[in-house]
């Protein structure tokens, strides 16, 4: 019995030492192979999704930036101003829309965009201010005190304003003119390379006749259709005689 074990162990085929030393070197090399591929792949995958990350940020930011634009408002700073409140320059712009927000009431609001600086950088931060009439004489810089800043966009990325009006001439700044411009472009570059960015849009502005409203919580319509309503019962009061 113990002679047929020991013919059948003989019999069995294994590895030698050699074999076996052969077989992890190869594995260790295969190993190393893989360890250098992705080692040389991981950081362009990580540039690459960071560059996807980044270009969303932006694409929401500018999003924002447009519907806020878009909602400008012709209002003027009083009743003796006859012109927009509407302040634009390379970078920054400054006009007046529907307040929005969780915590905003009916009325007006008056909003900053514009760029300052934090530790990291240059960044780009939306304010906002209660809209009331301003006196006469002062600059907007003196009267208006903005407050609630968010940031839409760091460093190293830099956003500068364009302004159009009917003609599609663009200029710099838009100041104390007497409609709003029809169209604002939102240039976005990177400030290292001062390269411009793909995602660089324009935002058109819908609203361009005077609304001929200076009070803080909006509701002009109001007056006009009382207006309206007592001019039209005298005309009828006439018509029934």
């Amino acid at each position: 019995m113990s002679a047929e074990i020991t013919k059948s162990r003989a019999g069995e085929l294994g590895f030698t030492l050699i074999e076996t030393i052969v077989a992890l070197a190869l594995t260790g090399l295969l190993l190393s192979a893989l360890a250098n591929i992705t080692a040389q792949w991981l950081p362009n995958w990580n540039r690459g999704f960071d560059r996807i990350q980044r270009s969303e940020v932006i694409g929401i930011a500018l999003q924002r930036i447009g519907a806020d634009l878009a909602a400008a408002e012709y209002v003027s700073a009083n009743r003796e101003t006859h012109h927009p409140l509407f302040d634009g320059s390379e970078l920054s712009v400054t006009f007046v829309r529907t307040a929005i927000g969780p915590n905003a009431g009916p009325g007006l609001d008056v909003v900053h965009l514009g760029e300052t600086t934090d530790r990291g950088g240059f960044v780009t931060v939306r304010s906002r201010t209660r809209f009331t009439p301003l006196p006469i004489g002062l600059s907007l810089s003196e009267q208006l005190h903005f407050g609630e800043p968010v940031v839409l966009l760091r460093a190293p990325f830099r956003l500068s304003f364009a302004y159009a009006g009917p003609d599609r001439a663009w200029k710099a700044t838009w100041h104390d003119a007497d409609k709003l411009p029809s169209m604002i472009k939102l240039t976005v570059r990177d400030a290292a390379s001062q390269r411009v960015l793909s995602v660089s849009t324009i935002a058109p502005i819908h609203a361009q006749g005077s609304s001929d409203c200076s009070k803080p919580d909006g509701k002009c319509e109001d007056d006009k259709s009382d207006a309206k309503d007592g001019d039209a019962k005298p005309a009828a009061q006439g018509v029934t005689q």
